[in-house]
C-alpha cells in the first residue's frame, strides 16, 4: 500500500514579521505620498514662473502685431525678426511721432511714405494712415525690401540707410568703393548714431529669433 502525498503546512507569519511588513508598507506609501506632493508642487511653480518669465520677456523685449509681420514678412520675402527688430529700436512697439516727423511703429517720414506709395500704388494713402499698424508696418517693411535690394542684399547698409537716409549710405558707399575699401560692416559706418542704430537691430533680430520663433513663423 503506498502512501498519499505528504501535505506541506505552511507556517503562519510571526507577529514580529507581520509588524514589520506593515512597517515596510506605510513607510512605501509614505514616500508615494511625498513625491506626489513633491510632484503638485513642482507642477505649481512651473505654473507660477512660466506667465512671471513671460511678463518679464513681454516687458523687456514686447511683441505686438506679430499677425502683420508675418504677414509683410511673407509678402515681402523679408526676415520677420528684421521687422521686428526695426519695429522695437524705432518705436518700442508704441504708435509716436518723434520731434523730426517720423510717425508710427516704423517711424516713417511723410516724406518717405508718400514715396512708398507711390511706388507702390497706395493712391488713397494720407499721412494719417501711418497710425494705423497695418499700414504703417506693410510701408516699413516695403522700403526695408527697398533699401535690401538697392544694396545687393547688405542688411547692414540697408538698416544704415533706413536711420541716415538713402543719400548719405550712397555717398559713403562710393567713396569708401573709390578708396578700395570694404563697406559692408556695422563698423565701417562713419556716423556713431548710425553704426550704433545698425548693432542695436542686429542684436534685438537675434533676441527676437531666440525669444520669439513661434511667435514670428520662424
Amino acid at each position: 500500500m503506498t502512501s498519499g502525498p505528504a501535505t506541506v503546512r505552511s507556517r503562519p507569519a510571526s507577529p514580529r514579521g507581520r509588524a514589520g511588513a506593515d512597517r515596510r508598507q506605510r513607510a512605501r506609501r509614505r514616500r508615494l505620498r511625498l513625491l506626489a506632493g513633491a510632484l503638485v508642487l513642482a507642477a505649481a511653480v512651473v505654473a507660477l514662473v512660466n506667465p512671471f518669465e513671460k511678463a518679464v520677456k513681454e516687458i523687456a523685449l514686447p511683441l505686438r502685431h506679430e499677425d502683420i509681420i508675418r504677414q509683410q514678412a511673407a509678402e515681402k520675402g523679408l526676415d520677420p525678426s528684421l521687422i521686428a527688430a526695426v519695429i522695437y529700436t524705432e518705436s518700442h512697439f508704441r504708435d509716436q511721432t518723434s520731434r523730426a516727423g517720423a510717425t508710427g511703429l516704423m517711424q516713417l517720414m511723410p516724406s518717405t511714405a508718400d514715396y512708398i506709395a507711390r511706388k507702390s500704388g497706395g493712391i488713397r494713402f494720407t499721412h494719417r494712415d501711418l497710425a494705423t499698424p497695418q499700414i504703417n508696418i506693410a510701408y516699413g517693411s516695403w522700403y526695408l525690401r527697398y533699401l535690401l535690394d538697392h544694396y545687393g542684399g547688405s542688411t547692414v547698409l540697408a538698416l544704415a540707410a533706413y536711420n541716415a537716409g538713402l543719400t548719405k549710405v550712397d555717398a559713403w558707399w562710393r567713396a569708401a568703393r573709390a578708396r578700395g575699401e570694404r563697406f559692408d560692416a556695422a563698423r565701417h559706418i562713419p556716423f556713431p548714431e548710425t553704426r550704433d542704430y545698425v548693432q542695436r537691430v542686429l542684436h534685438t533680430r537675434a533676441q527676437y529669433r531666440k525669444d520669439y520663433r513661434r511667435e514670428l513663423g520662424l
